[in-house]
């Protein structure tokens, strides 16, 4: 299906998004929308004919456990409700732990990266098998950004994408940031990774900004897309031309103009790296037939999921737990991956739970971070708030009696039995606004 060139929706930008002309398509946080009904910003689009995607973050399909059936049942709901043509997720794991290590559960709130190896590969293919038998359409899969690479590898990025396609028939989402950051940060030759995948299995592609610090890319949408990036979407269009591109953003959303201008970009470096004249395609070529058809499935070697637990239940344990760092890791790019999830933690708690860096003030982000060092997320971000509020209270902050009462107040209306009556939360609403004078 062609696409056309898209922006991600989000809630900040709904009005920008809707108001800019040339975009064919939009991609929705899926976890971010209800399952029975749409935000009025995405029904005005779908009435003007412009397709939304679901872009799923929360699978973890990459993970040693067998997807969650709940989760996908919610994704599923959520492609019948948007009449979408397919959805999409990460290659990634996102939690570890659980019954397969004998372990507490840890949720890492990030994507990591799966290790490339034959184990691995195996246990994400099984996944991937479940969810397309779940969803009502077609699935593709996305190349995640890492700041950390597993030691003894087996297979390069295209190589994997190349044999998880040949297994599975799965789409692949390529995101071009991310090729530019692991090239950046691992050393991976992007052309190279471009050069091994099975082109003709794109669905669509990614592009976002990220910045450098320290010799290291972060990739972190919030940011103008780079000249490197574009470069390699270039490469991309050079070799294929993808049916869909969509320009993401999730933070330090630019006026409307800005994101018009980076999406002229992306539409000029397309024209620009095609080829001279795009030949149709002989009968025969791989291209014409769209993806290759899955192989048969094979069931997963006894001890392979176990093994793959153990490691990822090591490493993200490194990572949130301040346990040693798993045998062969790069040290440094640990604690700078460790730092770059406790920072994440406390960046979006403060977006779902706005009120808790009101009350705290200024000290809000270095109690948060001193918070994360020794307790795991082991829920949603919602449930991280919860814990870190009912750590303060229960350390005896915060030190000013009416943020404590207000505090106080916040965590009892959130943490009770069931949700407050509407005249309870407008009697401790008073409270507060007495307080507080």
């Amino acid at each position: 299906m062609e696409l056309g060139i898209g922006i991600g929706w989000r809630p900040e930008i709904a009005a920008e998004v809707e108001a800019l002309s040339g975009i064919d398509w939009v991609e929705a946080v899926a976890e971010n929308l209800c399952a029975d009904h749409l935000p009025d910003s995405l029904v005005r689009l779908r009435e003007r004919g412009v397709t939304v995607v679901p872009h799923g973050v929360a699978l973890g399909l990459g993970g040693a456990d067998r997807p969650d059936l709940g989760r996908l049942a919610g994704l599923a709901a959520r492609a019948e409700l948007l009449g979408t043509p397919l959805v999409t997720e990460h290659i990634a794991f996102v939690r570890a732990g659980g019954p397969l290590t004998a372990s507490p559960r840890l949720e890492a709130g990030h994507l990591l990266p799966v290790p490339r190896t034959w184990d691995a590969l195996d246990v994400l293919c099984e996944n991937v098998r479940i969810a397309q038998d779940s969803l009502p359409v077609p699935l593709a899969l996305e190349n995640i950004a890492a700041l950390i690479s597993w030691p003894d590898e087996e297979l390069t990025e295209g190589q994997f994408l190349a044999e998880l396609v040949e297994r599975t028939g799965v789409r692949l989402l390529i995101d071009v940031a991310n090729l530019h950051t692991n090239h950046v940060n691992l050393g991976q030759d992007p052309a190279k990774a471009l050069d091994e995948l099975p082109v003709e299995a794109i669905a669509y592609v990614h592009v976002a900004g990220g910045v450098e610090k320290n010799g290291v890319w972060h990739d972190t949408h919030a940011h103008p897309v780079s000249a490197p990036v574009l470069e390699v979407l270039a490469e991309l269009r050079s070799r294929v031309d993808p049916p869909g591109v969509l320009l993401e953003r999730d933070d330090a959303f630019p006026p409307a103009a800005e994101l018009a201008g980076e999406l002229d970009a992306i539409r000029a470096t397309l024209r620009q790296a095609a080829p001279p004249a795009d030949p149709a395609p002989a009968p025969d070529d791989a291209a014409a037939a769209g993806p290759r058809k899955a192989a048969a499935a094979v069931p997963v070697p006894a001890g392979t999921r176990d093994r793959t637990a153990v490691a990822q239940t090591a490493l993200l344990s490194a990572l949130v737990a301040g346990t040693p760092a798993p045998e062969g890791f790069d040290h440094r790019r640990l604690r700078v991956q460790s730092r770059a999830l406790a920072a994440k933690r406390a960046d979006v708690v403060a977006k779902v739970a706005p009120e808790l860096p009101e009350i705290l003030g200024d000290g809000y982000r270095a109690a948060f971070l001193a918070y994360a060092g020794s307790r795991p997320m082991s829920g949603g971000y919602r449930r991280d708030a919860l814990d870190f509020a009912e750590h303060v209270l229960i350390t005896g902050g915060p030190t000013d009696p009416a943020a404590r009462r207000r505090l106080t107040y916040w965590w009892r209306d959130r943490a009770g039995a069931r949700p407050p009556r509407r005249t309870t939360r407008l009697v401790r609403a008073a409270r507060a606004a007495l307080v507080g004078k």
